[in-house]
């Protein structure tokens, strides 16, 4: 199977989230059919939902030798290995692993939808996307990334000093 490129994002905000993040990234690339092949900044993002801490979110650009679906059953199993409990939607979590963008692929499943259907409208998801993806073409609405960013709500996004 030929490799593809794909876009995830990350975020935390239980626990150590920064040293949970930095890890995440490490067992993505030691996962079979998937290498990260870059990760944006860390920010510290409000949170969506529910009263909750705020998250540590980034995004990383992955080369997969995996099908939709099985890349997500990847991103889900690594989420459960960083003790990831699901207990109400938009809740606070350990490790929250969502794919973005697969090539320029639209697909709509029960279990998947590409691209994410709501990227378009988080900034936590469009200023790290942007930071290593930029030019990236969103398939539905064929804006670029960094074009998808300027129309976003991006207040509450702050870049983590190194």
């Amino acid at each position: 199977m030929k490799s593809t490129k794909c876009a995830i994002a990350l975020g935390s905000n239980l626990g150590d989230s920064l040293a949970t993040l930095k890890s995440a990234i490490v067992t993505l690339n030691n996962t079979p059919g998937i290498a990260v092949k870059s990760n944006s900044s860390w920010y510290q993002t409000a949170p969506v939902g529910p009263p909750q801490p705020d998250y540590i979110n980034a995004c990383a650009i992955l080369e997969v030798a995996l099908e939709p679906e099985q890349l997500l059953a990847a991103l889900l199993e690594i989420e459960i290995k960083f003790n990831r409990i699901r207990r109400e939607k938009w809740g606070p979590r350990t490790l929250d692993l969502d794919l973005l963008l697969y090539d320029n692929l639209i697909l709509e499943t029960p279990t998947l939808t590409l691209p994410h259907p709501r990227m378009t409208e988080r900034g936590f998801v469009l200023v790290p996307l942007a930071e290593i993806a930029a030019d990236w073409v969103h398939p539905v609405t064929k804006s670029t990334i960094v074009q998808l960013l300027q129309t976003a709500d991006c207040s509450g996004v702050q870049k983590l000093p190194l």
